[in-house]
């Protein structure tokens, strides 16, 4: 028999949601924050030379170039006030939290609490200053040495690294207030606007290649056909749930049993969501910014290694790739997703244990036993999804937006997305039940009392 829950959750519609003035106002100040982001992608850094830089970015479009764009929802291409998009700040969170499991002080202040909380994210916006500095940087000497500028020279670079570490804060400050005070969280948001938001220009390339011949049809039907499997994959995989059984004690008070009851501890499949390969293509961007506005194909040096061997499709990018992948599905799960320690600390507070494992370190033991088995698919899924992709597409020079990654990206923020808005409708429900309760409550007891 279905559960008060289940049955509430089963009634939601559109009623329902018209009804919720809250969430529509939560939805409705994360769309406005959207439109802004997505307004700033249009608005050019001063000093950049347009028709020179469309003409660069037709040729590094099918590089790593399509990469940065995609991540940017088309701002690098425009050379626009958030050309760093958020990147320099998921690099910058990767950093302190590989600190934070390495450094005794960065550990201790995560066991603080709230405080301690904040002085990590303190640390982390230092971090991402940091780093958006360099690349701005990076990228305005870049583009000094491509004939990208009007008036080259120290005040084009400053404007440059001004404008654009400007614009990479502003662009964590409304992912804040979207997490905070809107819906779903603000940073994949912005990511997955940019994504989709490219998306019909994108199709619009895809099928004028095919109706000149550079693509075949055959080509596009499989691509499509690839795409829409590998979304049915994620839909399938992100919903996937290995269950540990709890037990809980009965326990007698007065002439009274409570207890007993077992429940289940439900694992994800994936517990680090999308997160890996947003943190993997992260870091792969920070060398390949730099080369991509530093010579392309013709740098030399560690620039040159960087363009020829990390580029699109390269061995030693793909095999680079998918270890960053697995690498972070780990660290991510063992260190935010899923901590083991508080998970046990947590079942053994309330009295919960894993039927024949012992509460405290044996749990501990068993449950990242578990998670490190599960993990194995989990991250085998993840690199299969964002890499096979890649390998195809590669050879045809089709878009980045038909990719693995960013199919992962969509799908997942999208699902996401919306359980966070079934989460509000259903509390509104609870609200409504409460008060119709209490309602009833203050009714009989006039008429008891008359």
């Amino acid at each position: 028999m279905a559960s008060a829950a289940e049955q509430m959750a089963a009634n939601l519609n559109w009623g329902s949601f018209g009804k919720a003035k809250e969430l529509q106002q939560r939805i409705l100040f994360a769309l406005g924050l959207l439109i802004v982001y997505r307004i700033g992608t249009y608005i050019p850094v001063p000093g950049i030379d347009t028709v020179a830089l469309q003409q660069f970015f037709d040729q590094a479009q099918q590089g790593i170039g399509g990469m940065l764009n995609m991540f940017t929802g088309g701002a690098v291409s425009r050379m626009a006030i958030f050309a760093l998009g958020i990147m320099p700040y998921i690099s910058a969170s990767i950093i302190v939290q590989l600190m934070t499991a390495m450094v005794p002080k960065l550990e201790q202040l995560k066991k603080e609490g709230e405080a301690g909380r904040k002085k990590i994210n303190q640390y982390t916006r230092y971090g991402t200053v940091f780093l958006a500095t360099f690349q701005a940087y990076g990228i305005a000497i870049g583009m000094e040495g491509q004939d990208l500028v009007l008036d080259p020279g120290w005040y084009f670079r400053a404007s440059c690294v001004i404008t654009l570490v400007g614009g990479t804060m502003f662009l964590l400050w409304l992912g804040e207030q979207i997490t905070q005070r809107g819906i779903g969280n603000g940073v994949s948001l912005i990511i997955f606007v940019g994504i989709i938001a490219e998306l019909p220009a994108a199709l619009a390339q895809f099928f004028s290649q095919g109706r000149e011949g550079t693509i075949p049809a055959y080509v596009i039907i499989g691509i499509m056909i690839m795409a829409v499997a590998v979304i049915m994959a994620i839909v399938y995989v992100e919903r996937a749930l290995r269950k540990i059984h709890i037990q809980y004690p009965r326990r007698q008070v007065g002439q009274k049993m409570y207890g007993g009851e077992s429940s289940n501890l439900p694992i994800k499949l994936n517990p680090a969501g999308v997160i890996p390969p947003i943190f993997a293509s992260s870091l792969l961007l920070l060398p390949s910014t730099i080369s991509t506005f530093s010579g392309g194909a013709g740098a030399t040096g560690a620039l040159g290694f960087v363009s020829s061997y990390f580029g699109r499709g390269m061995p030693l990018y793909l095999i680079t790739f998918v270890v960053l992948i697995v690498f972070f599905s780990y660290f991510y799960t063992a260190n935010v997703s899923f901590k083991s320690e508080e998970v046990a600390d947590n079942l053994k507070k309330q009295g919960g244990f894993v039927p024949g494992i012992r509460p405290g370190p044996r749990t501990v033991d068993y449950l990242d036993y578990v998670v490190s088995r599960i993990l194995v698919v989990g991250s085998a899924y993840l690199a299969a999804v964002c890499l096979l992709p890649e390998i195809l597409i590669s050879q045809w020079n089709i878009p980045f937006y038909f990719g693995g990654t960013s199919l992962l990206i969509v799908v997942s923020v999208t699902m996401d997305t919306i359980t966070q808005v079934q989460s509000h409708m259903l509390a509104h429900q609870y609200e409504g039940l409460i008060e119709k309760s209490k309602l009833r409550g203050n009714k009989g007891r006039k008429k008891t009392r008359r």
